[in-house]
């Protein structure tokens, strides 16, 4: 391979790990999302040009961000400093430069992990919608370019650009301050956060659109994140649950799709194939969650399901009882249609198909899950269970028509096949 080949991607792969970190630590010195992602795309850029003949330095990250730091520096000196970043800082326009200068280096000695823990609540703010909160996060403490993050989610790459521009235009204008909040907003904010992270694993673990089961770059990406949130925020019972929850699922990545990329479904994968170190990382941050707040949580709840199948060496050897039981401590925390829903299904396999259909059959008129595909879907298996063909037939054929992933239609229209056959 060339060496100047080997050179771009070895900054690319440094860069996507560094970055966060990068940005963080600007944001800190020039109190300015936007700004601070440009300063460190100027230190790409800079080590794009140097780095393939000097070749990458010991230390890369420490270099990426002196260049960067000095590019600030160097805007602060030629363009005396915009008003509205020297309030974001707090000085005076009045104020010296060379005094401005040397603040702007002094600010960079606090520990990365502050700024790191600042950055994921600054991106993760409540002023953002939703949409914008996952993008801008996948972009700042991700590391993914626009392109993509416009992929993941399956919008146009100028679509998503403008999402995040908007983004940081929303927190400049709102005046966020890059810093931890206190008291009750940290908790509203801490729950914005991790909603953020479960989202991202979500939609990699099943996607909700396109030709693909599930997206394993998504996944590693919200992995990622929350196991960086647990070592930031390390008395947090729900960020240890959180984090638990994702890593207890991603163990069965290589036993959900074939290799087709068809979907397979739990009780018919290869335990053997999912990842024993992943779950044992997930049931040790379960404890660590539970150690510190007990079973009270969404989070370290959904967790302790996920335990629970990933406990069992067998389909036989699950502990459906348990598993309905956590699910109805999860209704009382969180009640929601689709707890509701999960519910029904653990209900049926612990009590009988007769039992989970007349829970599911209760939550028909529920709006939130009029189209929502997998409502027909359990009723269709626990149908099936019954050994009502037909009825189980028509609900597949439901399903089929409301799933947006391709793959997801294909295997309901394939059981709803079987049911006839």
């Amino acid at each position: 391979m060339d060496a100047a080949v080997e050179t771009r991607r070895a900054i690319d792969a440094v860069f996507r790990i560094e970055s966060p970190r990068l940005i963080a630590g600007l944001t800190r010195m020039v109190r300015d999302v936007g700004l601070a992602e440009e300063l460190a795309q100027d230190a790409l850029v800079t080590a794009l040009s140097q780095w393939p003949e000097t070749g990458v330095p010991r230390n890369p990250g420490a270099w990426l961000m002196t260049t960067a730091k000095r590019r600030g520096i160097d805007l602060i000196r030629r363009r005396k400093m915009a008003e509205r970043k020297h309030a974001a800082v707090g000085y005076d326009m009045e104020m010296d430069q060379e005094a401005a200068v040397e603040a702007l280096e002094s600010s960079l000695d606090a520990p990365d992990g502050d700024d790191m823990l600042n950055l994921m609540f600054t991106a993760c703010h409540p002023v953002l919608p939703t949409e914008a909160r996952l993008a801008l996060t996948l972009r700042l403490l991700g590391g993914l370019t626009t392109e993509e993050i416009a992929r993941a989610f399956l919008v146009p790459e100028p679509t998503m650009a403008q999402r995040i521009v908007r983004a940081k235009r929303t927190l400049a204008d709102a005046g966020v301050g890059f810093d931890v909040p206190r008291g009750d907003e940290r908790d509203a904010r801490l729950a914005s956060v991790l909603n953020v992270v479960y989202l991202i694993f979500n939609e990699g673990y099943s996607a909700t659109g396109g030709s693909d089961w599930i997206r394993p770059a998504l996944c590693e990406d919200a992995l990622r994140l929350g196991r960086m949130l647990a070592e930031l925020a390390p008395n947090e019972p729900e960020v240890h649950g959180l984090a638990a929850l994702m890593e207890i699922q991603q163990s069965r990545a290589r036993a959900r799709i074939d290799g087709k990329g068809e979907p397979i479904l739990l009780n018919d994968q290869d335990r053997s194939r999912w990842d024993r170190m992943l779950i044992r990382r997930g049931l040790a941050a379960l404890a660590k969650a539970t150690a510190l707040g007990g079973l009270a949580g969404p989070y370290t709840l959904q967790a302790a399901i996920a335990a629970c199948h990933a406990r069992a060496r067998t389909p036989a050897d699950t502990d459906w009882q348990m598993i309905a039981a956590l699910y109805g401590t999860l209704m009382q925390v969180t009640p929601s249609p689709v707890i509701a829903l999960n519910r029904a299904v653990a209900v049926g396999m612990a009590a009988g198909p007769e039992a989970g259909l007349a829970l599911a059959d209760a939550l028909l008129n529920e709006p939130a899950l009029k189209n929502y595909h997998l409502l027909p879907t359990v009723r269709a298996n626990l149908l099936k269970q019954l050994g009502r063909m037909d009825e189980a037939h028509r609900e597949f054929e439901r399903a089929a028509a409301m799933a947006h992933s391709e793959r997801e239609k294909a295997l309901l229209l394939k059981e709803a096949q079987e049911c006839v056959n």
